[in-house]
């Protein structure tokens, strides 16, 4: 059973740069602990992604993912960039996730949701740490980036 876990932290960048930061998926390997490889199967009007196939190698845990992604922003780039997968993964059978991205002075306030489900069995209190490990990461990991 998928559980959804969500963190929030504010980055010293604005909004629409964030955006680009999170939107640029051929850059994720660069940055993003876990991915090590993107391949853009397809982009909207505006030349962001909608589609992709991720490659993820997470300790002895390694899956490669087709992802379609959504968006409900603004020309500032505040709103939602929203995933979920195509088709499920060897270990991923489930993945839905967002960065919603608010306005928060000259910043940006960023709420990363992930809920997954794998077909490995996990403790409960096991699979909560490991999901808050990889929100917490995966804002760390932006903040670093779009601060740069």
């Amino acid at each position: 059973m998928a559980e959804r876990t969500e963190s929030t932290l504010t980055i010293d960048a604005p909004p629409e740069h964030v955006l680009e930061v999170i939107t640029d998926l051929g850059r994720y390997p660069e940055w993003a602990g876990g991915i090590t490889a993107v391949e853009v199967l397809d982009t909207d009007a505006d030349g962001r992604p909608t589609e992709a196939r991720l490659t993820m190698s997470n300790g002895p845990v390694r899956d490669t993912l087709h992802v379609r992604y959504d968006y409900a922003v603004t020309t500032g780039g505040t709103g939602t960039m929203s995933w979920s997968l195509v088709e499920p993964g060897s270990v991923t059978s489930k993945m839905d996730g967002a960065y919603v991205l608010v306005e928060a002075g000259a910043g940006t306030q960023v709420t990363y949701r992930l809920e997954v489900d794998v077909t490995m069995r996990l403790p409960g209190l096991l699979r909560r740490k490991a999901e808050k490990v990889i929100t917490d990461a995966a804002l760390k990991d932006l903040r670093a980036r779009a601060e740069r």
